[in-house]
């Protein structure tokens, strides 16, 4: 079975090169799997509601820096050919999930019908990588104000990997520990320019620009917390 893959970024500006280190990892990997190809990404911005800017940066990003063709799918307020699309997602070595509103983005990829083509790009072990909403939304619980700006509260993932997850947890530590405790639970908190790999459900690893990733666990009743 092919190993399948998760790099969970907690945060950053792209555009700034903020997660490069990242970025070099993710285009490392993509190469390896093209092997003499030229390595290509899809990018999927449906957090941003499709916002091309947003692919514009990361297009020079990975062409740019790294050589990777590119493409983008877009499914945002339109009719979505899913034989095109899935043709996209065949041809791509690595997907990369952008930020924005977690909710909206899960709810647009399972009425476009693109949802089952990401399943399948994972089980093909296809990289997949993405950051904040694109970090979060794999796991059985996400921390995210996708409803309201600045109002956090837990939302239901997708549920391919356990536990629950906060993205910018620099940002958001206090409310999320708290969060965290009361429910006895444990977490993991990614800050910003930071990122979490998770290899077959199961988190291996933390890459880092600068950012921590945490572990948190507070089934005990008391919070622990330990750098992952």
């Amino acid at each position: 079975m092919p190993e399948k893959r998760l790099i969970c970024i907690g945060g950053g500006e792209l555009k700034q090169r903020e997660t490069l280190k990242i970025d070099e990892y993710i285009a490392a990997l993509a190469k390896e799997r093209a092997g003499d190809r030229r390595a290509c990404g899809l990018f999927l911005p449906t957090a941003s509601h499709d916002c091309m800017p947003y692919y514009n940066t990361f297009h020079k990003v990975y062409t740019g820096t790294f050589q990777i063709k590119t493409d983008v799918a877009l499914i945002v307020n339109r009719d979505v050919d899913l034989q095109k699309m899935a043709q996209k997602f065949q041809k791509a070595d690595f997907l990369y999930v952008g930020g924005g509103n977690t909710v909206f983005m899960i709810e647009e990829w399972k009425k476009s019908g693109i949802l089952p083509l990401i399943r399948d790009a994972y089980e093909r072990g296809v990289l997949i990588c993405g950051l904040s909403a694109g970090a979060i939304c794999w796991f059985e619980e996400m921390y995210s104000d996708s409803v309201e700006e600045g109002v956090y509260s837990e939302w239901k993932g997708l549920g391919w990997v356990e536990g629950k997850i906060s993205p910018h947890y620099n940002e958001r530590m206090l409310d999320f520990d708290r969060l965290v405790l009361y429910n006895k639970s444990r977490a993991w908190g990614v800050e910003n320019c930071s990122a979490l790999e998770v290899v077959d459900g199961v988190p291996t690893r933390s890459i880092s620009c600068g950012g921590k990733v945490w572990r948190l666990d507070a089934t005990s009743g008391e919070l622990q917390k330990t750098e992952f």
